[in-house]
Parts: structure tokens; sequence; C-alpha cells
């Protein structure tokens, strides 16, 4: 038998419904994370949920926090080297991190911090940011004209020591000695796409030759370009200096970026680097040439 709720029991749930439903479609996500003091942070990447991780230049150490509540705390300790670009592989959750001018990529558990493998490349200038693909790691040196590969096996296996290879980079993309060049790097489509802080260039790169060419971004900079954030065809372009993101929309041939807009805010302060997650574009903030102890986490809507 059905049984019917008295009326003022509905009533009730009614109004309790819509009482609660504004409060709960409205985003519960912080505006603003903060970092350790002295955090000096510079590469992002979302993880699991809604975890990101964020690597340390003082230190080397990687911070795990939750967007959602804006606490975490720190995955792996400082071991007195310094961390730039950081990646997270979702197929085998593991952590791959960039060591600027130690010349390393330091590969962790995603979970529990604890180091897997430590790669060194020789000769090294400023390895600086990478991505995992399918088959293969690959890192731009900020100082030589060339993307370092580390070679993945079987289901994502970690290759010896000896396997690292260099891919030297030609084409449309020129090194300028003792300058910041390839920085951030993001892979679609089987291409890997590169930005050049100095000249302000974007490059879509073969994987398999090094053959670099220009993107053009019609008639929007993308100088002082630091990382790269992509989410299907929408591109974002981190410029530092200029304390803004530029968006852009990829092209069929990705030869072509048709711009959407730029991204700011007052949070902003020398972000390097951004990742989407939850809905939204997360950037660090690493206040460069700044005299401070203060560091944070800027969230961003991802269209301008």
């Amino acid at each position: 038998m059905t049984r019917r709720r008295p009326a003022f029991v509905l009533a009730l749930v009614f109004a309790l419904a819509s009482v609660a439903g504004p409060a709960a479609a409205a985003s519960p996500f912080p505006t603003k994370i903060p970092l350790p003091p002295s955090w000096m942070p510079e590469g992002i990447t979302a993880g699991p949920g809604t975890t990101i991780y964020v690597g340390s230049l003082a230190g080397g150490a990687v911070w795990a926090g939750d967007v959602r509540t804006g606490l975490g705390d720190v995955l792996v300790p400082a071991w007195g080297g310094v961390a730039t670009g950081v990646e997270y592989d979702a197929e085998a959750n593991r952590l791959w991190v960039a060591g600027g001018p130690t010349g390393t990529v330091r590969v962790y558990d995603a979970t529990t911090g604890t180091l897997l493998r430590d790669y060194a490349f020789s000769p090294a200038g400023f390895i600086n940011d990478l991505v995992v693909t399918e088959d293969a790691v690959y890192v731009t040196d900020s100082f030589h004209p060339w993307l370092g590969i580390i070679p993945l096996g079987p289901g994502g296996s970690l290759p010896d020591h000896g396997a690292l290879m260099m891919l030297p980079l030609s084409g449309d993309i020129a090194i300028e000695p003792g300058e910041f060049n390839a920085n951030g790097i993001v892979e679609t489509r089987d291409w890997l796409l590169v930005v050049d802080t100095f000249t302000g260039g974007l490059f879509r790169v073969d994987p398999a030759t090094g053959v670099a060419t220009g993107i053009a971004t019609g008639g929007a900079s993308v100088a002082n370009g630091d990382g790269l954030e992509l989410r299907g065809s929408t591109l974002f372009v981190v410029r530092n200096a200029n304390q803004l993101v530029e968006v852009f929309r990829l092209g069929p041939g990705l030869t072509s970026a048709s711009p959407l807009g730029q991204l700011t805010s007052t949070d902003l302060s020398v972000p390097t680097t951004g990742a989407v997650k939850a809905g939204s574009l997360w950037v660090v903030n690493a206040r460069f040439g700044i005299p401070t102890t203060e560091y944070w986490v800027t969230r961003l809507p991802t269209m301008p």
C-alpha cells in the first residue's frame, strides 16, 4: 500500500530544498590557496580527484594540496635540489619532476612520495619542463637546442639510466645562447607543443625528428611564455612577467592558434605554470625578484 506524506511534510521538504539548493550549487573552491612559507613555487600539475602538486625551487620538495579545501601538506621532502616542471602520470600514478640547473629528472610515487628513480642529463643547462606521452618523457632544456628523452618500456616501465637520449631541435625554432629558450611543453595529436620564453614563439615539434614549425598566434603575443597547459583544443600560455595567461584555440593542423583572450587577476604575482582542475585554472605565483616568504596558488576561470 502506498502511504501519502502529509502536506506539511512535503511543504517542509520543498522549503528545505529551496534553501539548500543555491548553497549546494555555490562553488566551495577557494580563490587563493596559500603555500608553505618560503616555498618558492615554479611548477604545478593536476593529480587525481581534486589534488594538485606544486614543486619548490627551494630544495626540490613537492607539496600536495586539495583545491576544494585549500589544504595540503609536503609529499616529497626537500632533498637539496630544485623542482621546476612537475607532471602527473595518471596511468602509472607517478610524479615526474624536472630539476632545473641540477640536470636531473626525478620520478616519485604520487601517493607516498617515494623516490622511484632519478635520471641525470649531461651536458645539461636548465632542465625546465616535461611531458609524459605513451612511450616517453620529453624534457625541455632552456639553455640548449635539444629535448631530453626518457623512453618508457612496456606498460610504462622505467628505463635504466643509460637509455636517456637527446633530440636536437631544428626548423623554425632559434635558440639564443645564454637566454631562457624552450620552456613549457605539452603533447597533443602525436605532436609536441613548445613555447620559447625569450623569442616569444610557439612551436609544433615532431617528436621523432625534432623539427619545429612555428604556430601562428593571430597577432597575440606569447612573449615571456613559461608553462603550457592543454585541455582539448584549448591552450593556456602562462606569461610570467606579463602577469597573465594567454588563451588560444588550436587549429586543425597545429600550425595556427586563434586567440580567445587573456586571463588575469590582482592575485597574480609572476605566474609561471598552471593546471586545470575542477573546472578552473590553478596558477602558481613564483614572485621572481620580489623579497618575500609568501607564496600561493591563484584560481582563474578557464575562459576569458
